[in-house]
Protein backbone atom coordinates (compact mmCIF):
# COMPACT_ATOMS: atom_id res chain seq x y z
CA UNK A 1 0.00 0.00 0.00
CA UNK A 2 1.21 3.55 -0.84
CA UNK A 3 -0.20 6.80 1.06
CA UNK A 4 0.11 9.71 -0.13
CA UNK A 5 0.16 13.75 1.38
CA UNK A 6 -0.79 16.81 -0.29
CA UNK A 7 -0.46 19.53 2.17
CA UNK A 8 -2.18 23.01 0.79
CA UNK A 9 -2.43 26.07 2.40
CA UNK A 10 -6.44 25.44 3.20
CA UNK A 11 -6.51 21.54 3.24
CA UNK A 12 -4.60 18.66 3.92
CA UNK A 13 -5.45 15.61 1.91
CA UNK A 14 -4.89 12.09 2.55
CA UNK A 15 -4.74 9.03 0.28
CA UNK A 16 -4.40 5.13 0.58
CA UNK A 17 -3.71 3.51 -2.71
CA UNK A 18 -3.22 -0.21 -3.75
CA UNK A 19 -0.04 -1.22 -5.93
CA UNK A 20 -2.62 -1.30 -8.39
CA UNK A 21 -3.75 2.21 -8.47
CA UNK A 22 -6.91 1.64 -6.82
CA UNK A 23 -8.07 4.20 -4.13
CA UNK A 24 -8.49 2.15 -1.06
CA UNK A 25 -9.32 5.30 1.36
CA UNK A 26 -9.20 9.13 1.78
CA UNK A 27 -9.18 11.50 4.41
CA UNK A 28 -9.31 15.31 4.22
CA UNK A 29 -8.72 18.08 7.41
CA UNK A 30 -8.50 22.01 7.32
CA UNK A 31 -4.65 22.72 7.17
CA UNK A 32 -3.40 24.23 10.97
CA UNK A 33 -2.25 27.70 9.07
CA UNK A 34 0.35 28.88 10.83
CA UNK A 35 1.11 26.29 13.16
CA UNK A 36 3.73 24.04 12.38
CA UNK A 37 3.60 21.54 14.76
CA UNK A 38 0.25 21.08 14.26
CA UNK A 39 0.82 20.61 10.35
CA UNK A 40 3.03 18.06 11.62
CA UNK A 41 0.47 16.26 13.85
CA UNK A 42 -2.49 16.44 11.21
CA UNK A 43 -0.22 15.11 9.14
CA UNK A 44 0.46 11.79 11.13
CA UNK A 45 -2.86 11.70 11.96
CA UNK A 46 -4.05 11.39 8.71
CA UNK A 47 -1.54 8.05 8.16
CA UNK A 48 -1.64 6.65 10.70
CA UNK A 49 -5.84 6.96 10.82
CA UNK A 50 -5.15 5.29 7.07
CA UNK A 51 -3.41 2.23 8.08
CA UNK A 52 -5.35 1.52 11.32
CA UNK A 53 -8.94 2.09 9.14
CA UNK A 54 -7.07 -0.49 5.70
CA UNK A 55 -4.84 -2.16 8.54
CA UNK A 56 -2.34 -2.14 6.56
CA UNK A 57 1.11 -0.36 6.59
CA UNK A 58 2.14 1.94 3.58
CA UNK A 59 5.32 3.85 2.16
CA UNK A 60 4.33 7.68 2.81
CA UNK A 61 5.13 10.26 0.35
CA UNK A 62 4.22 13.85 1.01
CA UNK A 63 3.73 16.93 -1.73
CA UNK A 64 4.37 20.55 -0.25
CA UNK A 65 4.08 24.22 -1.98
CA UNK A 66 7.48 24.64 -2.20
CA UNK A 67 10.58 22.01 -1.75
CA UNK A 68 13.21 21.11 0.20
CA UNK A 69 16.82 22.65 -0.04
CA UNK A 70 19.58 20.94 -0.96
CA UNK A 71 22.15 23.34 0.48
CA UNK A 72 20.57 23.24 3.61
CA UNK A 73 17.43 20.78 4.26
CA UNK A 74 15.44 23.20 5.67
CA UNK A 75 12.09 24.07 3.48
CA UNK A 76 11.95 26.71 0.84
CA UNK A 77 10.10 28.90 -1.24
CA UNK A 78 6.30 27.66 0.14
CA UNK A 79 3.71 30.03 -0.55
CA UNK A 80 2.57 27.83 3.30
CA UNK A 81 5.04 30.33 4.94
CA UNK A 82 4.93 28.36 8.26
CA UNK A 83 7.03 25.50 6.75
CA UNK A 84 9.96 27.95 5.25
CA UNK A 85 13.15 27.12 7.24
CA UNK A 86 11.77 24.11 8.54
CA UNK A 87 13.49 20.14 8.96
CA UNK A 88 9.92 19.38 7.22
CA UNK A 89 10.98 16.13 6.01
CA UNK A 90 13.32 14.98 9.22
CA UNK A 91 10.32 15.81 11.91
CA UNK A 92 7.84 13.93 9.99
CA UNK A 93 10.13 11.01 9.99
CA UNK A 94 10.91 11.32 12.98
CA UNK A 95 7.52 11.70 14.29
CA UNK A 96 6.57 8.42 11.87
CA UNK A 97 9.44 6.29 12.88
CA UNK A 98 10.11 5.69 9.08
CA UNK A 99 11.82 7.49 5.56
CA UNK A 100 9.07 9.28 3.34
CA UNK A 101 9.66 11.06 0.32
CA UNK A 102 8.81 14.67 -0.28
CA UNK A 103 8.36 16.84 -3.43
CA UNK A 104 6.55 19.86 -4.72
CA UNK A 105 3.62 19.54 -5.29
CA UNK A 106 3.51 20.41 -8.76
CA UNK A 107 6.53 17.55 -9.24
CA UNK A 108 3.58 15.40 -7.76
CA UNK A 109 1.32 15.99 -10.52
CA UNK A 110 3.43 15.11 -12.86
CA UNK A 111 4.07 12.06 -11.45
CA UNK A 112 0.59 10.81 -10.93
CA UNK A 113 -0.43 11.77 -14.55
CA UNK A 114 2.98 10.22 -16.07
CA UNK A 115 1.87 7.26 -13.80
CA UNK A 116 -1.45 6.54 -14.72
CA UNK A 117 -2.99 9.65 -16.28
CA UNK A 118 -2.78 12.09 -18.78
CA UNK A 119 0.84 11.42 -19.53
CA UNK A 120 1.05 7.68 -18.95
CA UNK A 121 3.49 5.75 -20.79
CA UNK A 122 5.28 9.18 -21.83
CA UNK A 123 8.97 9.55 -21.47
CA UNK A 124 8.62 13.18 -20.08
CA UNK A 125 6.09 14.78 -18.86
CA UNK A 126 5.87 18.27 -18.05
CA UNK A 127 2.33 18.84 -15.69
CA UNK A 128 1.61 22.41 -15.50
CA UNK A 129 -0.82 24.02 -11.90
CA UNK A 130 -3.03 26.55 -13.38
CA UNK A 131 -4.92 28.19 -10.35
CA UNK A 132 -4.47 31.02 -7.51
CA UNK A 133 -0.81 30.67 -8.59
CA UNK A 134 0.71 29.01 -11.31
CA UNK A 135 3.48 26.33 -11.30
CA UNK A 136 5.33 23.21 -13.06
CA UNK A 137 6.67 20.02 -12.70
CA UNK A 138 8.85 17.17 -14.94
CA UNK A 139 8.71 13.80 -14.40
CA UNK A 140 10.71 11.85 -16.62
CA UNK A 141 10.19 7.79 -16.40
CA UNK A 142 7.69 8.32 -13.86
CA UNK A 143 10.36 10.00 -11.76
CA UNK A 144 10.41 13.28 -10.45
CA UNK A 145 12.94 15.76 -11.41
CA UNK A 146 13.94 17.75 -8.98
CA UNK A 147 17.23 19.41 -10.03
CA UNK A 148 20.44 20.84 -8.44
CA UNK A 149 18.53 23.42 -6.56
CA UNK A 150 14.86 21.81 -6.37
CA UNK A 151 13.78 23.90 -8.51
CA UNK A 152 13.43 22.29 -11.88
CA UNK A 153 10.34 23.08 -13.56
CA UNK A 154 9.22 26.35 -11.49
CA UNK A 155 8.15 27.54 -14.89
CA UNK A 156 5.78 30.33 -12.47
CA UNK A 157 8.77 32.17 -11.67
CA UNK A 158 10.54 32.61 -15.65
CA UNK A 159 9.28 36.08 -17.41
CA UNK A 160 6.82 35.83 -20.09
CA UNK A 161 8.33 35.49 -23.77
CA UNK A 162 7.70 38.18 -26.34
CA UNK A 163 6.12 40.82 -24.29
CA UNK A 164 4.33 43.24 -25.93
CA UNK A 165 4.82 46.82 -24.99
CA UNK A 166 2.07 47.04 -22.85
CA UNK A 167 3.09 43.91 -20.86
CA UNK A 168 6.35 44.90 -20.52
CA UNK A 169 7.80 45.35 -17.62
CA UNK A 170 4.94 43.24 -15.87
CA UNK A 171 3.91 43.68 -12.56
CA UNK A 172 5.40 42.98 -9.11
CA UNK A 173 5.84 38.84 -8.20
CA UNK A 174 5.71 38.08 -4.65
CA UNK A 175 9.42 36.22 -5.54
CA UNK A 176 10.47 39.76 -5.96
CA UNK A 177 10.77 40.00 -9.72
CA UNK A 178 8.90 41.50 -12.61
CA UNK A 179 6.90 40.04 -14.84
CA UNK A 180 6.72 36.61 -13.75
CA UNK A 181 3.98 33.96 -15.54
CA UNK A 182 2.25 33.85 -12.63
CA UNK A 183 1.01 37.09 -12.64
CA UNK A 184 0.10 36.75 -16.36
CA UNK A 185 -1.43 32.96 -16.74
CA UNK A 186 -2.49 32.43 -13.30
CA UNK A 187 -6.53 32.07 -12.55
CA UNK A 188 -6.11 35.13 -10.28
CA UNK A 189 -4.21 36.93 -13.06
CA UNK A 190 -7.10 35.85 -15.93
CA UNK A 191 -9.70 37.66 -13.40
CA UNK A 192 -6.81 40.61 -12.74
CA UNK A 193 -7.36 41.24 -16.73
CA UNK A 194 -10.89 41.21 -17.03
CA UNK A 195 -10.70 43.75 -14.23
CA UNK A 196 -8.31 45.88 -15.53
CA UNK A 197 -10.89 45.75 -18.87
CA UNK A 198 -13.88 46.42 -17.43
CA UNK A 199 -13.40 47.52 -13.70
CA UNK A 200 -15.16 45.23 -13.00
CA UNK A 201 -13.64 42.06 -10.33
CA UNK A 202 -15.40 38.38 -10.86
CA UNK A 203 -14.15 35.24 -10.32
CA UNK A 204 -12.92 33.50 -13.27
CA UNK A 205 -15.97 30.71 -13.42
CA UNK A 206 -18.26 33.87 -13.80
CA UNK A 207 -15.99 35.03 -16.43
CA UNK A 208 -15.80 31.99 -18.69
CA UNK A 209 -19.69 31.95 -18.55
CA UNK A 210 -19.46 35.39 -19.54
CA UNK A 211 -17.28 33.98 -22.78
CA UNK A 212 -19.98 31.34 -23.52
CA UNK A 213 -22.62 33.57 -23.72
CA UNK A 214 -20.74 35.36 -26.00
CA UNK A 215 -19.91 38.60 -24.29
CA UNK A 216 -17.58 40.70 -26.09
CA UNK A 217 -15.29 41.85 -23.57
CA UNK A 218 -15.07 38.34 -21.73
CA UNK A 219 -14.03 36.72 -25.22
CA UNK A 220 -11.74 39.57 -25.52
CA UNK A 221 -9.94 39.27 -22.43
CA UNK A 222 -9.76 34.73 -23.23
CA UNK A 223 -8.32 35.99 -25.78
CA UNK A 224 -5.56 37.90 -24.26
CA UNK A 225 -5.05 35.35 -21.79
CA UNK A 226 -4.31 32.41 -24.59
CA UNK A 227 -1.39 34.40 -26.46
CA UNK A 228 0.38 34.41 -22.84
CA UNK A 229 -0.27 31.08 -22.39
CA UNK A 230 0.41 30.00 -25.58
CA UNK A 231 4.12 32.07 -25.01
CA UNK A 232 4.65 30.33 -21.75
CA UNK A 233 4.14 26.95 -23.37
CA UNK A 234 6.21 27.61 -26.69
CA UNK A 235 8.96 28.30 -23.47
CA UNK A 236 9.24 25.30 -21.84
CA UNK A 237 8.73 23.51 -25.39
CA UNK A 238 11.47 25.41 -26.64
CA UNK A 239 13.83 24.26 -23.56
CA UNK A 240 12.33 20.72 -22.58
CA UNK A 241 10.62 19.61 -25.71
CA UNK A 242 8.07 17.02 -23.80
CA UNK A 243 6.29 14.13 -24.93
CA UNK A 244 3.00 15.49 -23.30
CA UNK A 245 1.71 18.46 -21.59
CA UNK A 246 -1.00 18.04 -18.94
CA UNK A 247 -2.81 20.95 -16.93
CA UNK A 248 -4.13 20.91 -13.55
CA UNK A 249 -5.67 23.57 -11.74
CA UNK A 250 -9.06 26.11 -12.19
CA UNK A 251 -7.87 27.43 -15.64
CA UNK A 252 -7.19 23.44 -16.62
CA UNK A 253 -11.04 23.43 -16.79
CA UNK A 254 -11.59 26.16 -19.70
CA UNK A 255 -12.43 23.30 -22.91
CA UNK A 256 -11.25 25.85 -25.33
CA UNK A 257 -8.07 26.13 -24.82
CA UNK A 258 -7.43 22.69 -25.87
CA UNK A 259 -8.00 23.67 -29.28
CA UNK A 260 -6.64 27.30 -29.42
CA UNK A 261 -3.31 26.42 -28.20
CA UNK A 262 -1.81 24.29 -30.42
CA UNK A 263 -1.78 26.95 -33.33
CA UNK A 264 -0.98 30.58 -30.75
CA UNK A 265 2.05 28.24 -29.34
CA UNK A 266 3.30 26.66 -32.94
CA UNK A 267 3.59 30.91 -33.84
CA UNK A 268 6.20 30.79 -30.83
CA UNK A 269 8.42 27.48 -31.23
CA UNK A 270 11.71 27.36 -32.76
CA UNK A 271 11.41 26.14 -36.08
CA UNK A 272 7.59 26.81 -36.09
CA UNK A 273 6.53 23.59 -35.33
CA UNK A 274 4.40 21.93 -32.61
CA UNK A 275 2.55 18.76 -32.10
CA UNK A 276 2.89 17.93 -28.69
CA UNK A 277 -0.10 16.78 -27.24
CA UNK A 278 -1.74 18.95 -24.23
CA UNK A 279 -4.16 17.30 -22.20
CA UNK A 280 -5.95 18.19 -19.01
CA UNK A 281 -5.08 16.39 -16.10
CA UNK A 282 -7.11 13.16 -15.63
CA UNK A 283 -7.27 13.22 -12.11
CA UNK A 284 -8.13 16.56 -11.59
CA UNK A 285 -7.79 17.75 -8.01
CA UNK A 286 -6.59 14.51 -6.92
CA UNK A 287 -3.59 14.51 -9.39
CA UNK A 288 -1.22 15.67 -6.45
CA UNK A 289 -2.03 13.65 -3.36
CA UNK A 290 -1.66 10.81 -5.87
CA UNK A 291 1.27 11.63 -6.91
CA UNK A 292 2.56 12.00 -3.56
CA UNK A 293 1.83 8.78 -2.91
CA UNK A 294 3.42 7.16 -6.21
CA UNK A 295 6.59 8.97 -5.28
CA UNK A 296 7.74 5.47 -3.78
Amino acid sequence: MRIGIDMGGTKIEGIAIADSGEELLRRRVATPKHDYAGTVSAIVDIVLGLEAETNMQGTVGVGIPGAISPQTGLVKNANSTWLIGKHFDYDLETSLKRKIRLANDANCLAVSEAVDGAGAGSKVVFAIIIGTGCGGGIAINQQVHTGFQAIAGEWGHISLGWMTPEEYPGVACYCGQRGCLETFISGTAFENEYELQTGIRKRGREIVELIQAGDYAAENVIQIYESRLARAIATAVNFIDPDVMVIGGGMSNVSRIYKTLPDLVRQWTFGGEFSTPIRQAKHGDSSGVRGAAWLW
